[in-house]
């Protein structure tokens, strides 16, 4: 007679992995998924190296003194931190609430704040290999950056900070058309009126003076203002960072919608 099984000792013990694990795994499939969007890959990768490349090697706008890779390089390394944490993940996420995606990964054993810090995750990876490609690309483009790597590192983490809290924001409120409009539009005008191509002297004084409060201003200068000009701490455009920081992940964890 075959003896029946013990209580407590089936195999495999079902529940929830362990919470570490979850969300490594949860930020493994974000970034396949983002990597394999094309979309994605042009706002992240295809249209910040053609710009690099071609705003380098072609005399179109007059970037001052010094060779042009000096002044661009900064501002495009500003510019892939907006198009991931801001334009890609608005994007990304506000077509993830409409179809449902959050509503059933809120229900699962991963906590929401989980699936954020996933998401997030996710950004940082892809921003160093965003960062990786374009310094590769800079370098052979001659570029000659010096000055204080953990001001650059601060930098580029709040930078990343304001950026995602904007685009959760838009993400978390809007619908996902509007998001994905939005998202795109923002792009296009703080690639021309946030000193990443375009040096801000060249904009009215008024005009000037708001542009500086941008974050991708205040990021874009500051990375200037350590890697071409060699300064110290940037605590002003530091400041700026954080404020747009606190803001908008502020206001995405209130007003954050996840039907």
């Amino acid at each position: 007679m075959t003896p029946s099984p013990t209580p407590g000792t089936f195999a495999p013990n079902p529940g929830a992995a362990p919470l570490p694990r979850m969300i490594r795994a949860q930020a493994a499939l974000e970034t396949r998924m983002l990597l394999r969007n094309g979309e994605q890959l042009l706002l992240t990768v295809v249209i910040p190296t053609l710009l690099l490349v071609l705003f380098s090697t072609v005399d179109i706008v007059d970037t001052g003194d010094g060779k042009a890779v000096d002044f661009l390089a900064p501002g495009v390394l500003a510019l892939a931190v907006l198009s991931t944490a801001f334009t890609g993940q608005a994007i990304a996420t506000g077509f993830d609430r409409r179809y449902g995606v959050l509503k059933r990964l809120g229900a699962s054993p991963l906590p929401r704040w989980a699936l954020m810090t996933a998401k997030t995750a996710s950004v940082l990876v892809t921003e160093v290999l965003q960062v990786v490609l374009l310094t590769v690309i800079a370098f052979a483009l001659g570029w000659s950056p010096h000055g204080n790597p953990f001001a650059v590192l601060l930098l580029l983490v709040l930078g990343t900070a304001a950026f995602s809290g904007l685009g959760l924001l838009m993400a978390g409120t809007l619908k996902a058309e509007a998001t994905l409009a939005a998202a795109n539009l923002v792009f296009l005008l703080l690639l021309v009126g946030g000193g990443v191509i375009v040096p801000l002297d060249r904009f009215p004084g008024a005009a000037r003076a708001a542009l500086e409060l941008l974050p991708i201003s205040a990021l874009s200068d500051g990375l200037r203002d350590v890697l071409r000009d060699g300064a110290g701490m940037p605590w002003r455009d530091l400041g700026i960072l954080t404020v747009w920081a606190v803001l908008g992940l502020g206001a995405a964890a209130r007003l954050f919608r996840w039907e």
